[in-house]
């Protein structure tokens, strides 16, 4: 597979993700900017600007209308993706960790951080798709505040606001059922949360030995992989939480997403960062690596990256997946024709 490299950040990844379609790429570093990419020849769309710090995490809704994104500047925004216009921002009193749209778009969630006195605080905000993005009279720039308002947004207020008891989460998304919050914890507990009253459902204590890193769900959400610091990745059924499958590596994990249509995990890492600049490219592990999810063996890797893998994402098409590194660079690799002829309990012949 050769790569596209897209060379459009100063700093490191933090997250990239895949519109429904697969041919627009969104990604976001520490260089407070956003970006879009066209999929199939490593082109920049444009870019999202607006935000005065680290952006942590974003993702796009089902029909590439709207953008949502979270910071270290202590700010959600809601972005509309063909023009770039900043629609909407929700000031919050520490850094917004991660963001989600639910299935049918209709609803936001987003996690911020345990820091400063400020307990750690999942919140749940209500769209409004159905209007038309045009700015009324009486609620244009509060000069006070500076938010811009318009009929896209049902309330700036939460929808429902919950403070998980114990470890803190780091990462969520919506599960099988609207009413229902999935989240990955420091300690390496997952748990679903009433999304309306934030009482805790079910919990697994015990899904990770550290820092849970990533969470992608599956098409259906029956089922969702994560990643953690604890050097494995784990497969999960949503609705008990139960561990399917483990995946266990040498090295600290950042990421792990799921392929569509065909039977892998692709789980990038490496050592951290402070190792970076002590530890040879082959040692340091910063590699994309292909394991079987039934089988739970590795079947291919793929090099490239100068320093930790920080972020993966498959496109839903499952023609093409893209890594985001520690040292600032993007990956696009295209599948060849042998990915697609491997018989699904064979090896790939994938290395770079």
């Amino acid at each position: 597979m050769r790569p596209i490299l897209l060379q459009g950040h100063e700093r490191s990844l933090t997250q990239i993700k895949f519109n429904r379609e697969g041919d627009l790429l969104f990604s976001c570093s520490k260089d407070h900017t956003i970006n879009v990419w066209y999929t199939h020849n490593g082109e920049r769309l444009g870019t999202y600007d607006g935000h005065n710090g680290t952006v942590w995490t974003i993702d796009v809704d089902s029909q590439s209308r709207f953008l949502v994104s979270g910071s270290a500047d202590n700010t959600m925004r809601l972005w509309e993706v063909q023009t770039g216009k900043c629609l909407f921002y929700w000031e919050f009193p520490t850094a917004v960790k991660r963001v989600a749209f639910s299935e049918d778009d209709d609803q936001i969630v987003c996690i911020t951080e345990q820091r400063m006195g400020y307990q750690g605080a999942v919140r749940i905000f209500n769209i409004n798709r159905d209007g038309d993005g045009t700015q009324r009279e009486s609620e244009k720039m509060n000069e006070m505040g500076g938010k811009r308002t318009d009929d896209r947004i049902e309330s700036k207020e939460p929808a429902s606001m919950f403070n998980p008891i114990g470890s803190k989460a780091v990462v969520c998304a919506f599960a099988h059922t609207p009413d229902l919050i999935l989240t990955g914890h420091e300690s390496g507990k997952v748990a679903l949360f009433d999304s309306k009253t934030g009482e805790e459902v079910l919990s697994n204590e015990h899904a990770h030995r550290d820092v849970v890193t990533d969470l992608q769900m599956s098409p259906d959400r029956t089922y969702f992989i994560t990643s953690s610091k604890d050097k494995t990745a784990r497969l999960h059924e949503t609705r008990t939480l139960t561990v399917l499958k483990t995946y266990t590596t040498e090295t600290p994990l950042n990421s792990a997403a799921l392929a569509p249509n065909k039977p892998y995990v692709l789980l990038g890492g490496g050592q951290d960062a402070m190792s970076v600049t002590t530890t040879s490219l082959r040692q340091g592990k910063f590699e994309t690596r292909f394991w079987h999810k039934v089988f739970e063996e590795e079947v291919g890797r793929v090099k490239g990256h100068f320093g930790p893998v920080n972020t993966i994402a498959v496109s839903p098409k499952g023609d093409c997946y893209a890594s985001g590194g520690e040292d600032g660079f993007i990956r696009v690799h295209h599948f060849d024709e042998s990915y697609f002829r491997a018989k699904p309990y064979g090896d790939l012949e994938i290395e770079d």
